[in-house]
């Protein structure tokens, strides 16, 4: 049960990580604008679009791993594979980052895939 905390905690912090190159990128472009800086966002280009895509959707991924987690939690149903999994996941979100910094898509996509299989899988679990 550790490990599947430990994850949750993870890929709950993970938006605050992946925030700090979309800041540099803000900085960048002059100054950070902290009065208006969704605004300044939308308007980057390059690596400051990216870095404000892959941390969107960092939070879009929260929004499909803690539910199932809580769920595997709530039912103890956590074991080994379940824990694995978790791990697998945020492993693969990690790289998911750097693969949305570094522009390349089609690990990107595969990689986002693989998060999704990882989330299908615990379903899976619960229900054999």
């Amino acid at each position: 049960m550790f490990l599947i905390i430990i994850s949750i905690a993870i890929v709950l912090l993970m938006p605050l990580v992946a925030k700090i190159p979309l800041a540099i990128a803000m900085s960048r472009t002059g100054k950070y604008d902290n009065k208006h800086p969704r605004t300044q966002q939308n308007e980057l280009k390059g690596l400051g679009a990216r870095a404000l895509a892959a941390h969107q959707n960092c939070f879009e991924a929260i929004a499909y791993f803690a539910p199932t987690v809580l769920l595997v939690l709530a039912l103890d149903e956590q074991n080994l594979y379940t824990a694995w999994l978790c791990l697998g996941f945020v492993s693969i979100r990690i790289l998911y980052l750097f693969f949305y910094w570094l522009n390349w898509d089609k690990f990107r996509s595969l990689a986002w895939l693989l998060g999704m299989v990882s989330i299908g899988a615990h379903y899976w679990l619960l229900l054999v």
